[in-house]
C-alpha cells in the first residue's frame, strides 16, 4: 500500500523450504524495488529486513503453527516518481536461509509512480447546529493531468476505536479555502477527524487505481448538542365551548428537526409571567387547554425541545378570549 510517498510492504515468512520441511533458521529478507514489473531477480536491494525469530512447531509434520508476518516501509525517491499516469513502481522480496540461499524473488506487488499531492493545511472541525464543519486551505498545484484526478477526502474514527468512515469528499480545484459539513456523526460522541488528498488514476481497460496523500494531523472533536431546535411559528388559538365544556384549541407549525422530542406549552394572563401548562412534552403540533374560564382573556406561546433537553426560545404569543 503506499501513502503519500511511503510505500508499506507486508509478506507471510516462509515456514516450510523447497524441499517441503519446516524451515529451522531464516537469514535476512531483501527488499527489491524495480521500473520493470516483469523483475526476474533482486540484483539491488533497497532495503534488508532482519531473519525474524521463528515459532516452535506442534503439527506431526513440523509446520509452523501460526503463519508469521513480516512487514517493511520504503520511502520513494523523488527522481522515482513521474507524471505518467500508467507508471508503476514494483516490489518483491527474497528470503535467504542460514547459509544466504534463496529461491528466488517473491511475486511482485506495484504501486503508482505518481507523485504525490501534500496534505492540507490549516485542518480544522467545528460543531455546529447543522453539523461538524471541516475546513481546511486548499493546497496549490498544476493543471489536472489526462488521466488523474485528485479529491480531498475526510475520514471520522470513534475516539478509541480502529475503523475509519469517510466523512466526505470533494474535487480539489483552484479554491483558496474549501469546507464539507459531516452530518452522519452521532451527538454526545468523540472523534477524530484528519484530511488526505486522494490522487486516482484512469487508463482504458483497466479498473481505477487510487493512493493518498500523507494525513492532516487529526483533530479532535466532542459532538456535544448545545443547539435548541427552531422556534415554533404559526401558532393559532381558537375558542370553543358554548353549551359544552369550555377550552381553547391551539395549534402551530410543525417543527422538522430531526432530534425533535415535542414541545412545551407557555399561559399567562395580562400583566402576568408566562407559565407551562403541560404536565408532559406535546408530541404533536396541537394542544387542548381545559383549564380555563369565562371572561379571561388567555396568551399563550410555544416552545420546542429536543430529545438531549435543548429548547427553543418561545413563539409569537396569540391570544383568546372566553366569552
Amino acid at each position: 500500500m503506499r501513502k503519500g510517498d511511503s510505500v508499506y510492504l507486508v509478506w507471510t515468512v516462509p515456514a516450510e523450504t523447497t524441499d517441503r520441511l519446516a524451515v529451522r533458521r531464516l537469514g535476512p529478507t531483501r527488499i527489491c524495488r524495480s521500473l520493470d514489473a516483469a523483475m526476474g531477480e533482486c540484483a539491488n536491494p533497497v532495503g534488508e529486513v532482519a531473519a525474524p525469530q521463528l515459532p516452535g512447531t506442534t503439527s506431526q509434520q513440523g509446520k509452523s503453527a501460526d503463519k508469521m508476518q513480516a512487514h517493511y516501509t520504503d520511502v520513494l525517491p523523488r527522481g522515482l516518481l513521474v507524471e505518467n499516469p500508467g507508471a508503476q513502481i514494483a516490489y518483491a522480496i527474497a528470503v535467504l536461509n542460514g547459509n544466504g540461499r534463496s529461491a528466488g524473488i517473491s511475486n511482485t506487488a506495484q504501486v503508482p509512480a505518481i507523485a504525490a499531492l501534500p496534505a492540507p493545511l490549516d485542518f480544522r472541525a467545528q460543531v455546529t447546529a447543522e453539523g461538524v464543519v471541516l475546513s481546511w486551505a486548499g493546497i496549490v498545484h498544476g493543471a489536472e493531468t489526462p488521466g488523474l484526478r485528485n479529491t480531498y477526502r475526510v475520514y471520522r474514527r470513534p475516539d478509541g476505536g480502529n475503523s475509519d468512515a469517510v466523512a466526505g469528499e470533494l474535487p480539489v480545484d483552484a479554491a483558496s479555502a474549501t469546507e464539507l459539513v459531516d452530518h452522519s456523526f452521532e451527538w454526545e460522541k468523540t472523534y477524530l477527524y484528519r484530511a488526505t488528498v486522494v490522487t486516482l488514476i484512469h487508463e482504458e481497460g483497466k479498473p481505477d487505481a487510487e493512493f493518498e496523500s500523507d494525513d492532516t494531523p487529526a483533530v479532535r472533536v466532542l459532538a456535544h448538542d448545545v443547539f435548541p431546535p427552531a422556534m415554533p411559528s404559526g401558532l393559532q388559538a381558537v375558542f370553543s365551548g358554548a353549551g359544552q365544556q369550555l377550552f381553547i384549541d391551539l395549534i402551530w407549525a410543525p417543527d422538522t428537526d430531526g432530534d425533535l422530542a415535542g414541545y412545551n406549552i407557555f399561559r399567562h394572563e395580562a400583566g402576568a409571567e408566562p407559565e407551562k401548562i403541560n404536565a408532559e412534552t406535546v408530541k404533536t403540533p396541537a394542544f387542548r387547554d381545559m383549564n380555563v374560564f369565562s371572561g379571561k382573556n388567555y396568551f399563550y406561546s410555544v416552545s420546542a425541545v429536543d430529545v438531549r433537553g435543548n429548547e427553543s426560545a418561545r413563539s409569537q404569543e396569540t391570544s383568546e378570549a372566553v366569552p
